[in-house]
């Protein structure tokens, strides 16, 4: 059978291992910084070109390579490259399409650390990042100039759970660049959809970037990131990798590979009880608001229906009595954990003001639409009966 008619699981547990073949289950470890030579001619068809020659796990590694494989296949992608963080992927992938004097139009809610390093770090470098407005895409086209070289957004968006329409976004970038004679490379940011429920590439996108500690990782015990996209894309990053040096631990890449094995198992169930515990918490007098896509309230609901397969596992909601509320609520939790992170089989809770978005002024918290009494949860795998009853008890604290 064809690789791309297998299913979604198969793809992420096997790779393109499945026929019969004699050794370990499970692919070793390979825990080395550098590799023997059989001679010194594996240095001239190195520098050559061959791929099978391995020197130093800094450019290839098999334990991360086998990963990098699943990961393209699970997109349906020609080629993947994995990194030490979400941070370092994005920030690769980026500064390989961008150079001083370039500028990069963007959807205004992003991931603070995305927004920050935009926002800090790439002026430094010469380029520039503009705004679309969130509630107008067509706005793109008139930010759009001969410099534009990538257009960059994240749906669903950190932490607002904000649906941004990627057809809608993708035609006006399309059009802006045809009637300035630019190609704009578009790259979508999909750690919370996931590619197991949102396929940016199918869509017509050029890239994807996610954060691979969150759900491919999915046990709180490592730190990745991943690109994916079409080869020469793929080709341009790992160049860029060796130098920046955002690549991965062997060991790693092992933990995502066992990650992987389970992972439609888990992000199903969590996005099951992430449904749940939305219905339930958007009934209780102490919440002002629940965003979650899955929800009829949802204002992108019904694009969220049309542009992914299953609505994901995180929700927003805004408590009453501002930040205090939201301290008291989190403080008060037994089974979900108060903690900065996502994509766990735990439950995580974090205060979006005191963490992704601390620290920034009240214009760019109202642009990304972050308000002080608000807490991202990140659902896990628990019984959804406890994690219901478990935000009951905390929610009569408030």
């Amino acid at each position: 059978m064809p690789t791309k008619k297998r299913s979604f699981a198969t793809r992420a547990i096997h790779g393109k291992k499945l026929h019969p073949f004699k050794g370990a289950v499970t692919l070793p470890i390979h825990q080395t910084s550098t590799y023997r030579f059989a001679d010194s001619q594996d240095a001239v068809r190195y520098a050559k070109g061959d791929p099978s020659v391995y020197v130093y796990s800094r450019y290839h590694n098999p334990s991360v390579e086998d990963v990098e494989q699943k990961l393209a296949l699970m997109n349906d992608a020609d080629d993947a490259v994995l990194f030490a963080s979400g941070m370092a992927a994005i920030s690769t992938a980026v500064l390989s399409l961008v150079k001083a004097g370039d500028e990069i139009v963007s959807t205004p809610t992003l991931y603070g650390g995305t927004y920050r390093f935009f926002r800090d770090v790439l002026p430094l470098y010469g380029v520039t990042v503009r705004y679309a407005e969130a509630e107008d895409l067509s706005s793109i086209e008139a930010l759009v100039s001969e410099r534009t070289k990538l257009f960059y957004c994240e749906s669903p968006t950190n932490p607002t759970v904000g649906i941004v329409d990627l057809a809608a976004a993708l035609k006006h970038v399309r059009a802006a660049g045809r009637k300035r004679g630019v190609r704009i490379h578009a790259m979508v940011d999909n750690t919370f959809a996931t590619c197991l429920f949102q396929s940016p590439l199918a869509m017509g996108y050029d890239s994807v970037v996610e954060s691979a500690t969150k759900y491919i990782g999915g046990h709180s015990d490592l730190l990745a990131g991943a690109a994916v996209g079409p080869a020469p894309f793929i080709k341009g990053v790992r160049h860029l990798a060796k130098y920046l040096g955002g690549t991965p631990d062997p060991f790693a890449a092992f933990l995502i590979g066992r990650s992987l094995k389970t992972f439609e198992l888990r992000v199903r169930m969590q996005t099951d009880n992430a449904l749940a515990l939305a219905k339930r918490l958007e009934r209780h007098p102490k919440v002002l608001r629940v965003l979650y896509p899955g929800l009829a309230s949802h204002p992108g609901h019904a694009v969220a229906k049309r542009q992914m397969s299953g609505f994901g596992a995180m929700v927003l909601m805004e408590v009453k009595g501002g930040v205090k509320g939201a301290v008291r609520l989190c403080d008060a939790l037994n089974v979900a954990v108060n903690a900065m992170s996502l994509g766990g089989v735990e439950t995580l809770v974090s205060i979006p003001v005191y963490s992704s978005h601390v620290n920034m002024s009240a214009a760019e918290l109202k642009r990304h639409g972050v308000t002080p009494g608000m807490v991202r949860i990140s659902v896990g795998a628990e019984g959804i009966g406890d994690l219901i009853a478990d935000f009951e008890q905390a929610l009569r604290k408030v």
